[in-house]
């Protein structure tokens, strides 16, 4: 079972000062990426990088309210509530406040990203499957594994990822169970 502790990534502020990202995981490091998943603070308005060839789905996961403009256009971002956009657009930001932001970008042409807000349940545990991740985004959660690997289940914390594995690397499939929410994120090969 692999988990990625969000106090353990390195933070990278951005060229124009206006936040910071920690990288959750990517398929190669770098800018040459074919996908990358995110977290970043956005501490003040301004103008988000272009990445042309990337589509981008961004979800606000702390914070009031931030205000995306793209090409022109106003769109509004509630806490939890996936946007999708292309790193081709002229886009820029205003908080209100201090904000932070779950980012998944793939490459057009060769991934597509897909990102998705569950509330958990104790009850009913959510599985995550090869090709997602699981990010603990508020609340309580634990994550053990379906398999006979004889893991105890481990306490995440707020922004914690779990990747989904098993059955193909001969181990199980991960399970959530808490209270809360969680961003489920796929990513697809085109």
């Amino acid at each position: 079972m692999r988990i990625i502790r969000y106090a353990d990534l390195k933070s990278q502020q951005w060229l124009n000062g206006g936040g910071a990202t920690r990288v959750l995981d990517a398929d190669v490091p770098g800018a040459d990426f074919g996908w990358r998943i995110s977290i970043a603070s956005v501490d003040k308005a301004g103008p988000f990088s272009a990445l042309p060839g990337v589509d981008r789905v961004i979800t606000l996961i702390d914070g009031e309210f931030l205000l995306l403009n793209v090409d022109g256009a106003e769109h509004g971002l509630e806490k939890h509530r996936p946007f999708r956009f292309s790193g081709d657009s002229l886009v820029s930001s205003e908080p209100v406040g201090v904000s932070m932001d779950l980012n998944v970008m793939t490459r057009r042409g060769a991934f597509q990203g897909f990102t998705t807000v569950l509330e958990l349940s104790k009850k009913r545990p959510h599985p995550v499957f090869p090709g997602q991740w699981a990010v603990l985004l508020q609340g309580d959660a634990t994550v053990s594994s379906t398999g006979d690997d004889g893991e105890a289940p481990v306490t995440l914390g707020r922004y914690d990822a779990v990747v989904g594995q098993g059955e193909a690397d001969g181990t199980g499939t991960p399970e959530l169970s808490g209270r809360g929410f969680v961003a489920i994120i796929s990513i697809d090969a085109d």
